[in-house]
């Protein structure tokens, strides 16, 4: 094989049809376009404008809000943190804080904080600050000799709002 004999498959490829180009070519005079008009323009689209009627967008009700105080929290369960401790990637001996869980890989960027969640079995004694926990995590976390400090917003981007002292 040389490199001037490869093509694509037949029929893979299609010619552009070339408009307005005389009565015989079947997209001559106004060239697919219809007649006359704005949409007959070039560079024209009126997305939802239905003649002056109201358009649908519009007719129907507004659904739903924004809260402006919802929180969007990275849930860690201690099963993970159990095997990035395991992995030698989270050391057991410091805090394991917002910072510590992104530099371990446990979770991608720290958004508004994390909620500690009680899944899965701890067996290193460790001392949590984080954002929110379950009852179960806490009481799970105790039971081996550990602690959970619940910080909220410490250390935290709080996207715009004001940060908790």
């Amino acid at each position: 094989m040389k490199l001037n004999e490869i093509h694509d498959n037949d029929g893979a490829t299609k010619n552009r049809m070339r408009v307005g180009r005389g009565i015989g070519s079947g997209k001559g005079k106004t060239a697919g376009r219809g007649v006359k008009g704005q949409k007959a323009r070039t560079g024209v689209s009126i997305k939802g404008f239905e003649g002056g009627q109201m358009p649908l967008h519009r007719r129907l009700p507004k659904r739903g809000f924004n809260n402006l105080y919802s929180t969007d929290l990275n849930e860690v369960n201690l099963g993970r943190v159990q095997q990035a401790v395991d992995a030698g990637r989270l050391d057991a001996s410091a805090v394991v804080t917002v910072e510590s869980l992104v530099t371990a890989g446990i979770i991608a960027r720290p958004r508004d904080g994390v909620k500690l969640l009680g899944v899965g079995e701890l067996t290193a004694k460790l001392s949590f600050e984080v954002t929110r926990a379950s009852k179960s995590a806490v009481e799970a976390v105790e039971k081996i000799g550990g602690t959970v400090n619940v910080a909220y917003g410490a250390g935290i981007s709080t996207r715009g709002k004001p940060a908790a002292e």
